[in-house]
């Protein structure tokens, strides 16, 4: 979700178009600077006309790198489209604020860290990176932030109320062990067409007609980016409806059947989801990696971050007096209760317990890899501060039957949340006062 490239795609766009392509709507004042406007009143906030102009040059320059450039609707179709997309990213923002969540600096730092090591780049390195190609880090920091935002809103209003029943994974678990879909990854894309709640029978026949004609121009030749752009009300419509990479394991269940009697580059006819119609494609598919057994470790750690208390140097002369403490014989356990910063494992005395490889910063990969099983190691920093880590042990795991269910919950998860995400979705815009003025 949180890549470089996808996101300084994004960012960089203003800078790279040129000025006509990027400010058609804007106004000028007699100094020849660009003058904002209000696009659309939404609640108590706005969205401006610089967002739309700005969304608008994303979405060209996106579909201009894609591999085959991906051909774009109209532009009145393009900025409707578009300002619908603020008008509810608007709204869920002011929801956020309204029940208090905040996405705390570490949380983002730790965002922006993963960023960093799924690039190969040092955390610190990221300002000279992003400006490298024409992005202000701070602006780059803000709209993380909302992302994140937005992602939390969605799991506390949509994602914790979804239940899976033991009944439905083993259901799965018997679909998965016949099923030639497991073995596969799939590259999809895909054109939603939502249902109100309670959808009366004229607007199910509405949206089946309107999924029809949509495949009929497919079948036509259409081509699936520009339609999905034009009329998918998926959240991932402005890229084209593209889902990425999802292992066949754990693909929405409503999806199973219908790709698995399907090859590259071949669309589906529209099928009936629950409160919606939709379209997939798959875009490529591969063979899956199943392997069943993982070397695993566990591991505990203490972590110091520095700021405008603590610099580096203290954080590194607090983490030697710990392993001097350890040494002598003090509960690694009870010191990282006292001095770790991570909220998450200090009240279990720092405990990771046990994990894969890969799952860390590779910094902490890399100590972890040269630390023998019981084992402390010398300070170190990661993205996240400094640590020292504890190897308690190492194993090799069968985790197939894990692995199973794992995937099963994360399959029907899917499959509920894309639904429930469109019904929440609609009932806030239903309930938002919404006012354009373009």
């Amino acid at each position: 979700m949180f890549k470089i490239n996808k996101l300084c795609a994004c960012a960089c766009a203003i800078a790279t178009l040129p000025i006509a392509s990027v400010a058609t709507s804007a106004e000028l004042s007699e100094t020849g600077e660009f003058l904002d406007g209000v696009a659309a009143i939404v609640n108590e906030g706005v969205v401006l006309k610089s967002q739309v102009r700005d969304q608008t040059a994303q979405i060209i320059l996106h579909a201009s790198q894609a591999d085959p450039p991906m051909p774009l609707p109209p532009a009145d179709v393009l900025r409707e489209q578009l300002l619908e997309r603020l008008i509810l990213t608007e709204i869920q923002l002011q929801r956020a604020e309204r029940i208090g969540l905040q996405i705390s600096d570490q949380m983002l730092n730790q965002a922006i860290g993963r960023i960093a090591a799924s690039n190969g780049v040092a955390f610190a390195d990221m300002p000279a990176i992003l400006a490298q190609d024409g992005i202000d880090y701070a602006t780059f920091r803000s709209d993380l932030r909302d992302e994140i935002t937005l992602e939390q809103l969605r799991q506390i209003d949509v994602g914790r109320r979804i239940q899976v029943s033991p009944r439905e994974i083993e259901q799965c678990i018997a679909n998965l062990e016949g099923s030639v879909v497991v073995n596969s990854d799939f590259n999809l894309s895909h054109i939603l067409i939502s249902l109100p709640e309670s959808a009366t029978a004229d607007q199910i026949a509405d949206a089946q007609e309107k999924a029809d004609d949509i495949y009929k121009q497919l079948q036509d030749g259409a081509n699936f980016g520009e339609m999905a752009i034009r009329y998918s009300d998926a959240q991932t419509a402005l890229e084209g409806g593209t889902l990425g990479w999802m292992k066949g394991s754990q693909l929405p269940t409503l999806y199973t059947d219908v790709v698995a009697a399907m090859a590259n580059g071949e669309f589906s006819e529209p099928f009936r989801g629950s409160s919606s119609f939709h379209i997939v494609r798959i875009n490529e598919m591969r063979s899956a990696d199943q392997r069943s057994e993982i070397d695993q470790v566990n591991v505990r750690h203490i972590l110091v971050t520095p700021n405008e208390i603590i610099d580096d140097e203290t954080a590194v002369q607090q983490l030697d007096d710990a392993l001097e403490r350890v040494g002598e014989g003090e509960d690694f356990e009870e010191i990282a209760k006292l001095l770790s910063d991570d909220p998450g494992t200090a009240q279990l005395g720092g405990n990771l317990g046990w994990s894969s490889s890969g799952t860390f910063d590779p910094e902490f990969e890399r100590v972890l890899g040269e630390t023998g099983i019981g084992s402390v190691s010398e300070p170190f920093r990661s993205s996240f501060g400094w640590h020292i880590l504890e190897v308690l042990d190492r194993r090799v795991y069968d985790n197939t039957d894990d692995l199973k269910e794992r995937n099963c919950v994360l399959q029907i998860q899917n499959s509920k949340l894309e639904e429930e995400t469109q019904l929440w979705i609609r009932r806030l815009r239903d309930e938002a006062f919404v006012e354009t003025r373009i």
